[in-house]
């Protein structure tokens, strides 16, 4: 069982009290193999109450995703896929993309064992305190015309939060969200294709909703859940189901228009728009400036003494810090 542990915790999802008579006999397992189903699941991070080892409750009720209403909330035109468990979400499309698979597939887990940042950090995932999935699309276009697919995405993101009641969030050069300064989430776009098109999309998303002291000992910057500064908690399946409906839409648009229409939007939640900022490519600092926008192609801008500068890559920091 603690190879797959999720029929368990949807049994114990709800918080109530379940006996182990009850629990063994609706996963078909001996009370010795359940005990070891429950040091499974505390090892996860939850909180498990055992009643003198006759039964056995969540100390909070855990929200898991509900795959129907997920597939009843989200636009047909997405076919929606729910894991328990992947070690990346944008590795399982890919794996997917080389066999051959159907545009506009979203594989959504609920743990990621091994996911990714950019430049190779690493995702830190729970159970119920996250939101990490996927999203595979095809463009005609080459991969050269993307550029600014990622920034697009972040506008759809910020959109979908604002209409769910969670105003506030804000976008950090290239493709961090950002909330009262700390980092909320992040996107992955990896784009295959030949020369003259047409090009492979998989965006990664992750949006951390809950979080804790002990999560942040194990990231390199300040952190923090989408809950944590609110007083709504939306369940997670309508969560999902409202920023899949933004992102198809926005996906639809970036195909016909590119990054130009998302760019206005982008500027308006730009967190360090006017700020004193560094970008350093390779450990090395490229330049050391005031960050004045992005232009059509979501190239951050910066003005220094050398006046004012495109940049497609690197890694952004205020300066100072």
């Amino acid at each position: 069982m603690s190879s797959n542990i999720f029929p368990l915790l949807r049994l114990l999802a709800d918080g109530e009290i379940h006996s182990s008579r009850e629990l063994s006999a609706a996963l078909n397992v001996s009370p010795s193999v359940l005990r070891s189903g429950m040091r499974a699941v505390e090892k996860l991070g939850l909180r498990v109450q055992g009643l003198r080892g006759q039964a056995y409750r969540l100390t909070e009720p855990l929200d898991l995703l509900d795959g129907e209403r997920l597939a009843r909330l989200t636009p047909p035109a997405l076919a929606v896929e729910l894991l328990d468990q992947c070690p990346s979400t944008n590795g399982v499309l890919m794996d997917r993309a080389r066999g051959g698979v159907r545009h506009a597939l979203v594989v959504v887990c609920e743990r990621q064992t091994a996911g990714r940042g950019r430049r190779g950090n690493r995702w830190q995932s729970g159970i119920g305190t996250d939101l990490t999935f996927s999203v595979l699309w095809y463009f005609a276009q080459t991969v050269g015309r993307l550029s600014g697919l990622s920034l697009a995405l972040g506008v759809a993101l910020v959109r979908a939060l604002e209409r769910l009641g969670y105003p506030g969030v804000q976008l950090k050069w290239p493709n961090d969200l950002v909330l009262r300064g700390r980092k909320l989430g992040g996107i992955l776009v990896e784009v295959t294709g030949q020369p003259g098109g047409p090009s492979t999309v998989i965006a990664g998303i992750g949006l951390n909703l809950r979080w804790s002291e002990a999560r942040s000992a194990v990231v390199d910057q300040p952190a923090t859940g989408l809950f944590e500064a609110s007083a709504t908690v939306t369940p997670r399946t309508t969560l999902l189901a409202g920023l899949l409906v933004e992102l198809h839409s926005a996906l639809e648009r970036f195909a016909l228009a590119g990054f130009a229409p998302f760019r206005s939007d982008w500027l308006r939640y730009h967190a360090w728009q006017g700020r004193r900022v560094t970008l350093r490519i390779a450990q090395r600092t490229v330049a050391d400036g005031e960050a004045v926008g992005i232009d059509d192609d979501g190239a951050l801008l910066v003005r220094s003494a050398r006046g004012v500068e495109s940049f497609h890559s690197g890694e952004l920091r205020l300066a100072g810090r």
